[in-house]
Formats: C-alpha cells, structure tokens, sequence
C-alpha cells in the first residue's frame, strides 16, 4: 500500500501541472501521469486505473501496466509516494 500524505498535499491543476507546498517543486504530468495520480488519489485500485488508461488511450493493458508502474516507481523515488 502507497503512503499517499505527501501526494495529497499537491496541488494540481486541470491541466496537469502540479505543486508540491512542503518543498516548493512543481512539476508537469501528462495526460497519463495525470489520470494515474488522479486515480491513486481517489483510491482506486490499480488494476482499475490501468482498465481506464488502457480503454483512454485505446492501447494494451500490458504495456498501460508497464507505463503505470514505472510512473509509480518515479513517484516513490521522488519521495511522494
């Protein structure tokens, strides 16, 4: 399970362009990046989220979960998740 406080704390803009208030970071997401982040906010499960990227963009779970993970791996190692 994903310790989400520091990602709760972003603010983020519709369109994509996040804040970090602890540290003073802002950064842009794309479009994925922004409906994964979104979806691990809202609580949804993983699996879920990947059906939704992969339905979006009309391409195969498999290479969605990939691209979802390592957007994930990226967050934890930025310390945000």
């Amino acid at each position: 399970m994903m310790n989400l406080t520091r990602l709760a704390r972003l603010a983020i803009s519709e369109e994509g362009f996040a804040f970090d208030p602890t540290t003073g970071e802002s950064f842009a997401l794309n479009q994925t990046g922004l409906t994964v982040l979104r979806g691990l906010l809202c609580g949804q499960p993983q699996a879920e989220i990947i059906e939704t990227l992969a339905n979006e963009f009309d391409r195969a779970p498999r290479e969605v979960e990939r691209d979802c993970m390592d957007f994930i791996n990226h967050l934890t190692t930025q310390g945000l998740a």
